[in-house]
């Protein structure tokens, strides 16, 4: 019986990428569908159902910054920007929009690669809740947070994360109390490696949108806290008395 293959949708208005993509992605195990536009990358999204899309900003019709809007009204799949854009402000708006990482323009296809690789792993898998209390299932005021089905609901309403927001969320409260700096995050959540030259805005823009879907008032967070010159920490979960 022949192994599931994951799929990769791959989204470019220049053919030479589609073409260069498709290639080395088909190479190393994964089925590729592509798409040269916007609108073209939604019905092909619909009708093949990817594990993982890599986006480019820049595109006829619709833009990768309107795709990923779109996307995100129905799904939670792993997007990866890809940007040509200098401003370091128009390449965050993809990450505050919902996707998951970016990556530059020019690119080196092995980083993109590496990228896949760290993504589609965190999503498959689950982050130790070793020494948590009621593993499992973490209730922390209105929050419970359900490890082995990966979810989250406050009070009876369950809160859509993306998979790499589940993974950050999972990480802090696994380990309750303690902080995390901002590459240690990139290395524990992205798969990033110490040597590669991380952007840990990724991160905040991250923290920020955790912040919007969990706090009741984002601004002025008591669940996810900023660790003063070191990172992020979320609140000591108390050990319940017997």
């Amino acid at each position: 019986m022949e192994s599931h293959k994951e799929k990769i949708l791959v989204v470019d208005d220049e053919t030479s990428i589609r073409r260069i993509l498709e290639t080395r992605l088909s190479m190393i195990g994964y089925d590729v569908v592509t798409a040269g536009d916007g609108e073209e990358a939604l019905v092909v999204f619909r009708s093949h159902s990817p594990d993982l899309i890599v986006l480019d900003v820049m595109m006829p019709k619709l833009d990768g910054y309107g795709v990923c809007q779109e996307l995100r009204k129905e799904t939670d799949v792993p997007i990866i920007m890809l940007t040509a854009l200098a401003d370091v402000a128009d390449r965050i708006t993809g990450l505050e929009l919902g996707a998951d990482d970016y990556i530059a323009k020019p690119f080196s296809p092995k980083e993109l690669e590496s990228r896949i690789r760290s993504i589609l792993r965190r999503r498959g898998s689950k982050t130790s809740t070793a020494g948590v209390p009621n593993s499992g299932v973490i209730e922390v005021g209105l929050l419970k947070i359900d490890t082995n089905k990966r979810q989250v609901h406050k009070a009876s309403e369950r809160i859509r994360l993306t998979g790499i927001e589940y993974s950050l969320f999972e990480l802090l409260v696994s380990h309750s109390g303690k902080s995390f700096g901002r590459r240690e995050i990139l290395q524990r959540v992205w798969g990033y490696t110490s040597e590669q030259n991380a952007d840990t805005r990724v991160v905040d823009v991250h923290i920020s949108r955790l912040r919007g879907k969990l706090e009741d008032d984002p601004n002025n967070p008591e669940l996810i806290l900023t660790a003063r010159g070191s990172g992020y920490l979320f609140q000591r979960i108390m050990e319940q008395e017997h």
